[in-house]
């Protein structure tokens, strides 16, 4: 098959016929439909550029041209087309390969990605490093239509123009409606324009004109404007011109040589140039081209059917917790509004939009902007809540602490996917916010326990007269009956659930049930290990905190890095009173944390019950206090 061919030896692509590189490009979609199907992935995205794939790899010669792609949703063909066939299997697993390019796994791979509309900026920064040693290899940047949304992209799209480097970036658009003939003749227009002949000839044209007296510089100004004019008809590419792009386009993306034609030329000019390719989200598999939104990012599906296994029954999923409370507190409240970055399936708001839709704000992948956007809201009376995942607030920290805590607005900020998150690997684990929020002025930080605090949390968010934030982790709840009416909690106040003599579990969050397993287990080999829900990170329960420490051992539980976080303010707490208990901390190394499910991370960490209580009897088997350290990270770190 053409696909082992190439998994052997990538160049050989440029060997293969059209009618090869078509049937080449039905392989690929049937290899990712049965990879995601069992494993889950990013699936739509990954189909809908398939043909592109192969058109950049059959025109430029990689890995010496260098392919930026831009979140890298899309690029699981691109991973096939580049040796990785026989580890596809293992994407997105525990020690398998990512479901993002990673400069460690493939030279082919130049820049790692995971959070959306980097690629211009670094594909930019690539081409002037080339220049800068005297390279001659090209730079392609492929950027989605929605992280087109971003400041960044504008931003990287600014400086090209100015530096105007050799740089082609590819707009991949899934989304704009052109007719038929209206596409068409752009593509034939778009190729015929980059072609050599077409190039040569406007330079002479400009040449010739330029140099006649009187009249060139009008004919010249005129032909300019018939060229513009005549793009700028049939296509949007005077937004890209502004820039000071070459805009080419639209392509159809699914059409091998006139793409593969139109990125020839393309590659051939100088300066910035965008080229605008239309393609469809799902091709190629009819449940993912009816339902492009599902398969995103979707879970293991039935090939033959489309249905997500494991999608009904069980507990209710965090999300839907929050979604389905947020709407209760808005119907009683109207002030109370919702606001996302371009995830409201995600972040489980749908319902809302549809409830409230004029309380309702979608603003793109522009988390900055989400923010900042709540920040004027809540200064003119309302009570926003910001629902983002917790890896994507991280880009937009300056505004948290500038436009909203520095004047202590009542904003909310319901980060889902606190701590490990699972299969997307190191760029989607939530699990730096307790760092980087806890230090920030007049912010509430906490950590509910379960779905029932998680409710109580969203109530005394929106009764709080300034900043506050709460995490919650991916996946199913635990299945509690939650109140239809629950009481605000009183804020920096903890709780605790089970009495113990030897020491005591300080946990937060997820680590609260683990805790509590994990004392019922040594309970049974007769050491008593108190469990308190601190609940909150910020402000913490000293009263409480100090009361435990008298017990000589504490243990401080929490899904997010040591660095920085809830253990990190337990020892601050301590110092600053002048005390010196034994502490085991559990969390999340110094380190990035690779792809797996959230059971088979915790255990890998030791965050779980079972690592827990293998830590305390090593603890109490070395002579417990009398023989340890006085701080210890449990972790071994």
């Amino acid at each position: 098959m053409n696909l082992e061919k190439i998994n052997a030896h990538p160049p050989a692509i440029k060997d293969l016929s059209l009618t090869e590189l078509k049937d080449l490009a039905e392989e690929l979609r049937e290899r990712i439909v049965a990879t995601v199907a069992a494993n889950g992935g990013h699936l739509a995205s990954s189909l809908g550029v398939v043909e592109l794939t192969i058109a950049l790899h059959r025109i430029l010669d990689t890995p010496t041209d260098q392919i930026v792609w831009d979140v890298g949703h899309q690029a699981y063909a691109h991973k096939l087309l580049t040796g990785r066939l026989g580890r596809f299997p293992s994407l997105r697993q525990l020690d398998g390969i990512s479901g993002f390019p990673k400069r460690e796994e493939s030279p082919y791979d130049a820049f790692g990605v995971g959070h959306s509309s980097t690629s211009i900026s670094a594909a930019l920064g690539m081409a002037a490093a080339r220049d800068a040693r005297g390279g001659r290899e090209r730079v392609v940047a492929v950027i989605g239509d929605g992280s087109l949304t971003s400041g960044l992209a504008f931003e990287g799209l600014n400086q090209a123009g100015d530096l105007k480097k050799d740089l082609v970036v590819i707009l991949n658009d899934n989304e704009m409606s052109i007719s038929p003939n209206v596409g068409a003749l752009a593509s034939f227009l778009s190729r015929k324009m980059t072609s050599d002949l077409f190039v040569r000839m406007k330079k002479d044209a400009k040449s010739l004109l330029s140099g006649m007296p009187h009249f060139g510089k009008d004919l010249l100004n005129l032909a300019r404007r018939a060229e513009d004019s005549l793009k700028g008809f049939f296509t949007p590419g005077m937004l890209f011109e502004a820039f000071g792009f070459d805009y080419v386009g639209p392509v159809d993306g699914h059409q091998l040589e006139d793409l593969m034609e139109t990125l020839e030329n393309v590659s051939r000019l100088n300066g910035p140039v965008l080229l605008h390719v239309l393609t469809k989200k799902g091709k190629g598999y009819a449940p993912a081209e009816e339902n492009p939104a599902l398969f995103h990012g979707v879970g293991p599906f039935d090939r033959q059917t489309g249905r997500v296994k494991g999608g009904s029954g069980g507990p209710p999923s965090y999300t839907d917790v929050f979604g389905k409370s947020l709407i209760a507190l808005a119907e009683a409240d109207p002030r109370v509004v919702a606001i996302t970055a371009a995830m409201p399936e995600g972040t489980g708001l749908i319902e809302f939009s549809k409830r409230f839709p004029e309380r309702f704000f979608d603003v793109g992948i522009a988390e900055q902007h989400a923010v900042t956007f709540a920040a004027g809201l809540a200064a003119n009376g309302l009570r926003p809540t910001v629902a983002l995942y917790s890896t994507f607030l991280q880009r937009a920290y300056d505004n948290v602490l500038h436009d909203v805590c520095l004047q202590n607005l009542p904003v909310t900020f319901a980060l889902d996917r606190g701590g490990l998150v699972g299969a997307d690997g190191p760029t989607h684990h939530g699990v730096f916010d307790l760092s980087y929020l806890r230090h920030i002025p007049n912010l509430v930080v906490m950590a509910p326990r379960d779905e029932i605090e998680l409710r109580r949390a969203i109530r005394t968010s929106l009764v709080t007269d300034g900043p506050f934030a709460y995490r919650y982790p991916r996946g199913a709840a635990l299945g509690l009956p939650v109140p239809e009416v629950v009481e605000a909690l009183d804020i920096g106040r903890g709780e605790k659930l089970r009495a113990g003599t030897d020491g005591c579990f300080l946990a937060l969050g997820v680590g609260v049930a683990a805790a509590l397993e994990a004392a019922e287990r040594l309970a049974e080999e007769g050491i008593s290990l108190a469990v308190v829900d601190a609940r909150f990170v910020k402000p913490l329960d000293r009263d409480l905190i100090l009361a435990e420490a008298t017990s000589g051992l504490l243990l401080t539980v929490e899904e997010n890095a040591l660095q920085g976080g809830f253990g990190s303010a337990v020892l601050e707490l301590l110092a600053d009173e002048g005390l010196s208990p034994r502490v085991l901390r559990f969390g999340v190394p110094d380190r990035f944390v690779e792809q797996g499910t959230q059971a088979e991370l915790r255990g890998r960490i030791g965050i779980d019950a079972a690592g827990l209580a293998s830590r305390v009897r090593e603890h109490f088997a070395q002579g417990g206090a009398a023989k340890a350290p006085r701080i210890a990270l449990a972790n071994g770190i």
